[in-house]
């Protein structure tokens, strides 16, 4: 009865703006962007011509940040008006009030004559049973687990082209004079969590492939340890710091991410371009108003982090572009310093709309701001807050102003003050500062009082704040493992192929041991891929066994290769050859350099990436269908096999442009005939990253040292050349 009596009061409160009259909105919303990936925020690098275009017609918010830095709330606080520490919980803050749930802004829209539409990431935490298909017109989920989806002919499709086909679809059904809504919400540019080989941890779109690939990507400005040794110890043993080594620690991760990265914003790019062109085609464009942003900032190797969470600019300044053909020509392509908060989207939403803005929402409308005249009473400051996951994420609340931001991390007893006119990098924390105790007394106090209004002060923190990383840890590939008593980590559970990626055609878990099968029939070898972490330093232990004619290989600091297909990797490899001796165990590198070091040689690179044999080692055989235990062990640029305990290969390789000092680990079938490879007890232990690296001084090459014989058909008259003659 009172839900009834709420619809009737709510419609009698609406404007009368006729269907006709009222526009279209499109809200493109990207996740985990921060305002330096777009060209028309001052990146030259990447190509986002679609969104700078909206810019150059619309309006840019210089200053556009959100209220909590974190996926969840961030859309939580778009859908319900409200900040997290308000929908909240008292005894959950991160979960959502059911009355709070019970109506979004989709269903004011909606009971207003709105078509309303909902494609992509949802991710808010709403009551137990809460259907999020019951607020919306069309409403499908998307998610980027995997973000490759595999289409009913076979083909793939990444999840932000499909969101988009969505969009796309429901316009193409638009009925006539009503008004649409259509929200649609990408998973990228988060990471895959789950998956952290370079690359395929930021997937993008297949329209953006082979983009960046020849362009440096040059590391952020405040990438320095005196900026990361400068925080306060919570935030650098926290997960801002643990992830930054999933991500950016090395520089070959470094650029093989950040080049996916910036191809994932291309890759929305490129599908809002579809779309528009799509809303050009349905003669719909002319009255249609298109909102561009993000749900929190990203830290990408600044300040010797990654992700959100925190109180820096990085983490809660995002893009905003609202481009609106109704306005004045005028006023198209500016830029405004307003500040706008995400809190500001559904009342904007329901301003457009001509729907009454509900007095429990927390935002402002940005619609006056957009059309030229900004409110004389605009906001001159926001307030931020981060408690989610706050047992292991610090948690904050604090004030910002165009002058001072403040910050306070109540858990950890710790403030920040810093004067953003003249350090805008927030450098220098002002809060000891006896000159500026009367500033931070007034922002303290301005921050109790915001707090006060939203919901009061949260609950003690239940339980001890969890470390997430040291600060530098020795191996970056244990930063979220932890090892056995003897140092090493098992990779294969026995149980199922979790940690591994692969494709199930060809792999599997047979009686608790991995196994990879091939009938003969393959045109390219398939990969299944450790996905948990890349390995640099390592000592690896697997017992194997391959059937007679099998061919297989341990890939390491391998480097996916999604262009061709998701499975495939390039790297380093030691062969597992059953029924040829002089392969099996032998150093092979598929990065195009090939044989490497022939099974029984010792073998030096030298700075121009010739191989040269330096020494001989007796060649065994090892019986086929039966178990032996293949070792890797790597230092720096020093690489040994062996099999049950006879090394097979010894190498140095000193070619600076040709080795890989990190990447991922994998297995494989092989091309050839039909085969089954199995393996268990696969165990590895990490190295110190740091391991020194050998020059040409420690590993001298003999004169008259013969080069490794290459792969391939040679000429009959093919004789190896000699070191001290024919380089």
């Amino acid at each position: 009865m009172k839900k009834l009596l709420f619809l009737v009061l709510l419609s009698l409160s609406v404007s009368p703006v006729e269907a006709a009259e009222r526009p279209n909105i499109v809200f493109f919303f990207a996740d985990d962007q921060t305002t330096s990936t777009l060209g028309c925020y001052g990146n030259g690098v990447v190509q986002s011509p679609n969104i700078d275009a909206l810019a150059a017609r619309g309006t840019r918010f210089q200053n556009s940040f959100v209220s909590q830095p974190i996926c969840w709330v961030s859309r939580t606080t778009i859908l319900t008006g409200r900040t997290g520490r308000t929908y909240g919980l008292p005894d959950n803050p991160e979960a959502t009030k059911p009355e709070v749930a019970e109506t979004l802004y989709s269903d004011l829209l909606r009971k207003n004559g709105y078509r309303t539409g909902f494609f992509g990431k949802w991710h808010a935490k709403m009551p137990r049973g809460y259907r999020p298909e019951e607020h919306f017109d069309e409403y499908e989920a998307i998610f980027r687990n995997p973000f490759y989806k595999r289409q009913p002919d076979g083909s793939l499709r990444h999840e932000t082209d499909l969101i988009v086909d969505r969009g796309i679809d429901f316009i193409k059904n638009q009925p006539k004079d009503q008004p649409f809504a259509v929200n649609m919400w990408f998973n990228a540019c988060h990471a895959e969590d789950g998956d952290r080989r370079p690359g395929l941890h930021f997937a993008w779109p297949q329209s953006a492939n082979g983009l960046y690939e020849d362009i440096e990507m040059y590391r952020p400005r405040l990438d320095n340890p005196a900026t990361f040794e400068a925080l306060p110890d919570f935030l650098q043993t926290s997960i801002t710091r643990e992830r930054y080594f999933w991500r950016w620690n090395s520089p070959e991760k470094y650029e093989t991410n950040m080049r996916a990265y910036l191809r994932m914003v291309t890759g929305i790019d490129n599908a809002i371009g579809r779309f528009l062109e799509a809303l050009e085609e349905a003669g719909l464009a002319d009255n249609t108003i298109v909102v561009y942003s993000a749900d929190n900032g990203y830290h990408m190797a600044n300040r010797g982090l990654s992700g959100k969470w925190s109180h820096f600019e990085e983490s809660i300044r995002v893009p905003l572009i609202i481009a609106d053909p109704r306005v004045p020509e005028s006023e198209r392509g500016k830029v405004t310093e307003a500040i706008a908060l995400n809190l500001d989207f559904p009342s904007t939403f329901l301003d457009w709309a001509g729907v009454n803005v509900p007095k429990e929402y927390q935002g402002a409308s940005l619609k006056p701001v957009v059309e030229g005249t900004k409110p004389s009473d605009w906001r001159e400051e926001s307030y931020h807050e981060h408690f989610a996951v706050r047992n292991r994420i610090p948690a904050w609340e604090g004030i910002r102003t165009d002058r001072y931001k403040y910050a306070r991390y109540f858990d950890h007893g710790h403030e920040f003050l810093y004067d953003l006119k003249n350090d805008p990098d927030e450098l220098h924390n002002l809060a000891g500062d006896t000159n500026h105790q009367a500033t931070l007394e007034e922002f303290r106090k301005r921050t109790s009082k915001t707090v006060d209004e939203l919901g009061g002060p949260l609950s003690p923190l239940n339980g001890e704040f969890q470390k997430s990383t040291d600060p530098h840890p020795v191996a970056a590939a244990a930063v979220t493992v932890r090892p056995g008593k003897d140092g090493f980590v098992n990779l294969f559970n026995g149980k199922n192929l979790n940690g591994w990626e692969g494709d199930p055609q060809y792999w599997s878990v047979e009686d608790g041991l991995m196994t990879g099968t091939t009938d003969g029939s393959l045109k390219m070898n398939r990969f299944i891929t450790w996905k948990q972490a890349t390995i640099r330093n390592f000592d690896l232990r697997v017992k194997v066994k391959v059937t007679p004619g099998g061919n297989s290989g341990l890939q390491y600091r391998g480097a996916p290769r999604p262009e061709i297909d998701l499975d495939i990797v390039s790297g380093y490899q030691c062969d597992i050859v059953a029924n040829v001796p002089q392969y099996n165990g032998m150093l092979y590198e598929e990065r195009g350099r090939r044989i490497l070091a022939h099974t029984g040689e010792k073998v030096i690179i030298d700075p121009e990436g010739r191989s040269w044999i330096v020494g001989q080692m007796p060649v065994k055989e090892f019986a086929p269908d039966e178990w032996h235990e293949y070792r890797v062990l790597v230092e720096g640029n020093h690489h040994q096999h062996w099999i049950d305990g006879h090394q097979t290969a010894d190498l140095v390789d000193l070619d600076e442009d040709g080795r890989s000092l990190d990447g991922v680990l994998a297995v494989q079938v092989h091309v050839g005939p039909a085969m089954k490879i199995q393996f268990k007890d696969f165990r590895i232990k990490h190295l110190p990253d740091d391991l020194p690296l050998l020059s040409p001084e420690d590993a001298p090459i003999p004169d008259g040292s013969l080069g490794v014989k290459p792969q391939g058909r040679l000429p009959k008259n093919w004789k190896p050349p000699v070191y001290g003659q024919d380089d």
